[in-house]
């Protein structure tokens, strides 16, 4: 199927239109990314990046005509599912958490951390059908992992013009990659109920990258230690 046949299909399939005025924005999930085997760093680090990432990523899609089901909603729902599927979620899996929360579309994905060289894809399921729907890849000129929040960023932004979404402001704001990483640990640390070291985790990005609005909002959910 060409580009265009694609788009075409996606948009009668989907019904991509931006919501008007007054119409229901679409609703969308965005699940723990998957580690698809980095290497460089320690299991933690990597797993707060699973959190860190999807995190980022729906705070990113909420800038476009979506609706994005809150982070820990789905997070309860994945750790439901067992340690072993919670770590590969593939599109059934994904599709049934999606319906679950009322969620019309799923963003699952992978990233690849080998010594700084860092990937990021994201997929777009279809929760009607269980289909994968697209595959979005970041900017290929971005695969340093100093460049970590732009990364994430490009995947956002080609998810948007895929679902023909409204168009986030790019390059509004840089975060350092310290800071998303300390961010990634602070849910990490949230979702175990360890809410000192949560606190301890969204403080240390803040230092990283001042006004970091996600871990500001980290700082406020985990409260009092």
């Amino acid at each position: 199927m060409t580009s265009r046949s694609l788009a075409l299909a996606l948009t009668l399939v989907l019904g991509f239109q931006t919501p008007a005025h007054g119409q229901a924005a679409v609703r969308i999930a965005v699940l723990p990314l998957e580690n698809g085997g980095s290497y460089g760093k320690d299991k933690e680090e990597f797993d707060g990046l699973r959190r860190g990432i999807a995190g980022l990523l729906g705070s990113t899609l909420t800038q476009g005509s979506v609706t994005v089901i809150p982070r820990e909603r789905t997070q309860r729902l994945v750790d439901d599912q067992g340690t072993a599927v919670a770590e590969r979620i593939d599109a059934q899996t994904a599709t049934r958490i999606g319906k679950a929360v009322g969620a019309r579309f799923v963003i699952v994905g992978t990233f690849i951390d080998l010594y700084g060289d860092f990937r990021l894809d994201a997929r777009i399921v279809d929760t009607a059908t269980g289909e994968i729907l697209r595959v979005v890849k970041s900017d290929p000129r971005l695969s340093d992992r100093k460049q970590l929040f732009r990364i994430v960023q490009s995947v956002a932004q080609r998810i948007i013009e895929g679902l023909n979404a409204g168009t986030p402001a790019a390059g509004a704001r840089d975060i350092a990659t310290e800071a998303v990483i300390w961010y990634g640990k602070g849910l990490l640390y949230l979702d175990r109920g360890d809410k000192k070291r949560a606190l301890d985790g969204f403080n240390e990005a803040l230092k990283a990258s001042p006004g970091f609005a996600e871990a500001v909002d980290g700082v406020k959910r985990a409260g009092p230690a």
